[in-house]
């Protein structure tokens, strides 16, 4: 019985493919988490410039097609077409269901349309995929609002500030919400 010796170089090579492979997206979520930290603490011209970055990061699927149904879907918001946005977004959802922009945007679509029960179940589909994704939450607060659950829009708004202590208009719909919420001091 002989032994064969082995080629080490298919083996080498595809392990560092995948190490190489794998790099990005780890480097990409520890580069978001430090965004996300560095909002916490940044004043406020810091935290606009942070808040673009972490848009520019959100709006990245990883695949060209998807980004471009992302745009269209972006475009038709922009332009007031909600049904040609609708479509758009749900291309989007069908072909990258793992990517919270589409199910975000795609709310947001619902919304202009009175479709509010899709709507909401496309923000917790978002926040299943990116549970710090604000925009998504302070949609949910809006929502609620809307359905006169004020203690739950109360809740989503504070979820936000946790998130993004410089967004500006989650702390004015905060503070209108105070007096209802927690009633008046005597």
């Amino acid at each position: 019985m002989s032994l064969r010796p082995i080629n080490l170089k298919p083996i080498v090579a595809a392990s560092l493919a995948i190490v190489w492979f794998s790099l990005p997206g780890q480097a990409q979520e520890a580069s978001v988490d430090m965004l996300y930290e560095r909002l916490k603490s940044a004043d406020a011209v810091d935290a606009a410039r942070i808040e673009r970055e972490i848009g520019m990061v959100r709006a990245q699927s990883g695949s060209a097609a998807m980004d471009m149904l992302l745009k269209r879907g972006r475009e038709a918001m922009e332009k007031e077409e909600f049904t040609a946005a609708i479509e758009h977004f749900t291309a989007l959802t069908d072909h990258a269901p793992d990517f919270p922009e589409g199910w975000y945007g795609r709310a947001q679509a619902f919304v202009q349309t009175g479709r509010i029960g899709p709507a909401v179940e496309d923000l917790n589909r978002a926040l299943a995929l990116n549970p710090r994704h604000y925009d998504a939450i302070f949609g949910l607060g809006t929502i609620f609002e809307q359905l006169e659950q004020t203690d739950k829009a109360y809740d989503a708004y504070q979820l936000v500030l946790g998130l993004h202590p410089h967004h500006e208009e989650a702390r004015s719909r905060l503070k209108r919400l105070e007096r209802s919420v927690n009633g008046t001091k005597l």
